[in-house]
C-alpha cells in the first residue's frame, strides 16, 4: 500500500511559503491577495494576470505577499473555449505580468495581440509540450498486455480520426513539468521585482518540495497495479500517463467539448473490454452523458478524475492531485 501521509509531507513544504495560497477562487481578473495587494514596503506589489487556475496557484505560491494575482478564467468555468469579454482585455493592459499557455485558450491568444504594457510569459516554452492523441500508452513501463491491447485499439481510433494536431497543453497534471513552470514564473517575478528575489527563491523551494512530494507519491502509488489503462472523458492526462507508465484512453480528444464519432466510441469500448477496465472517469465541468452511456454499455462504474482546470471545491492543486491519485489507485487496483 502507498503510505497515507501525503498531506503531512505536502504541508511541511507549504508551511514555509511566505503567505498561504488563499483566495484563488476569484472572479475574472479580480485581484487575489492575502494582504490586499500591499507588499511589505507598503506598495501595491506586482499585478499578475494568469490564464487559469493551475498557473494562478503557482504564481500566488511563489509571489506570496508581493503579488496580486488574478485569473482570466472564472472559477467553475471550463477554460478551453472561454471567451474573454472586452472588460477582461482592458484589465489585462493594467497588469505587470501575464502568465499563460499559448494555444490553450484562443480568445486569450487573440487578446494578447491587442494588449501592450505587461510582460507576457508563455509557459509552453518552459514545460516541453508534446502531442497526445485520444489514446496514449507507455510500452516500456506499463503492463505488456494492456499496452498491446490498447495499442491495437489505438490504431482503430486513429483511423477514425480521434487525434489532435495541436500540442497537448495539460502539463499541470505532471508535477515534474509543474516544477519547470514554477521556475519560469519565479524567474519572471525576480526580473520584474529584484528587491524581493530572496523571498521568491524561498517560496519556490517550498513549492518544489510540495511538487516533488506529489511526484514521489505518484511513482510509489502507481508502481504495482493490476491494470495500467484508464479511461477518461477527455484526453487531459497524457503527461501523467507518460510520467508514470500508464495508458490513457479518452472518450473525447484534447478538447473536452469535441464529440466522438461512432467509430471512436467503438474503439474506446474495445479498449475497455480488452483491458478489463472497471471505471470510466468523468469530470465536473463538462457533460458526463457520453461517458456514463459508455459505462452503462460496458458494465463499468464512473468516478471523477479532476483535470484541475478550475480551482477545486475544497483545498488546492496539491489536494486535488492527491485525490486523483487515490481515484487512480482504486480504479487500477494498485497495491
Amino acid at each position: 500500500m502507498v503510505p497515507m501521509n501525503v498531506s503531512s509531507r505536502r504541508r511541511r513544504g507549504l508551511a514555509t511559503i511566505s503567505t498561504a495560497v488563499l483566495g484563488l477562487a476569484c472572479l475574472p481578473l479580480a485581484a487575489c491577495s492575502t494582504d490586499s495587494g500591499s507588499d511589505a514596503d507598503g506598495g501595491q506589489g506586482l499585478s499578475v494576470a494568469t490564464s487559469f487556475y493551475p498557473i494562478q496557484y503557482l504564481t500566488q505560491a511563489i509571489g506570496g505577499e508581493h503579488v496580486t494575482v488574478s485569473s482570466v478564467t472564472p472559477t467553475n468555468v471550463e477554460p478551453h473555449d472561454y471567451e474573454l469579454a472586452p472588460k477582461d482585455v482592458t484589465a489585462l493592459s493594467g497588469t505587470d505580468l501575464v502568465a499563460y499557455v499559448a494555444g490553450f485558450q484562443p480568445s486569450l491568444d487573440d487578446a494578447l495581440k491587442e494588449v501592450s504594457g505587461p510582460t507576457v510569459i508563455d509557459l509552453s516554452d518552459a514545460v516541453d509540450l508534446t502531442h497526445h492523441d485520444g489514446v496514449e500508452h507507455d510500452h516500456e513501463d506499463g503492463d505488456a498486455q494492456d499496452a498491446d491491447d490498447a495499442g491495437a485499439a489505438t490504431q482503430d481510433a486513429d483511423a477514425a480520426g480521434h487525434s489532435d494536431d495541436a500540442a497537448d497543453p495539460h502539463f499541470w497534471l505532471d508535477p515534474v513539468r509543474m516544477q519547470s513552470a514554477a521556475q519560469a514564473i519565479k524567474t519572471a517575478l525576480t526580473q520584474a521585482d529584484p528587491d524581493h528575489a530572496a523571498d521568491y527563491e524561498a517560496n519556490l523551494a517550498a513549492l518544489t518540495e510540495t511538487l516533488s512530494g506529489l511526484d514521489s507519491d505518484y511513482s510509489t502509488g502507481l508502481a504495482q497495479c493490476e491494470r495500467t489503462t484508464f479511461v477518461t472523458s477527455h484526453a487531459a492526462f497524457g503527461y501523467l500517463a507518460d510520467r508514470y507508465g500508464l495508458t490513457q484512453a479518452s472518450v473525447s480528444g484534447i478538447d473536452p467539448e469535441s464529440e466522438p464519432s461512432p467509430a471512436e466510441l467503438a474503439a474506446v469500448k474495445q479498449i475497455v473490454q480488452e483491458t478489463g477496465t472497471t471505471t470510466i472517469f468523468t469530470e465536473e465541468l463538462v457533460s458526463a452523458k457520453t461517458a456514463e452511456a459508455l459505462a452503462s454499455e460496458t458494465g463499468t462504474t464512473t468516478a471523477v478524475l479532476d483535470p484541475i482546470e478550475s480551482a477545486p471545491a475544497s483545498g488546492d492543486y496539491a489536494d486535488a492531485m492527491s485525490t486523483n491519485l487515490q481515484e487512480l489507485r482504486t480504479a487500477l487496483s494498485c497495491q
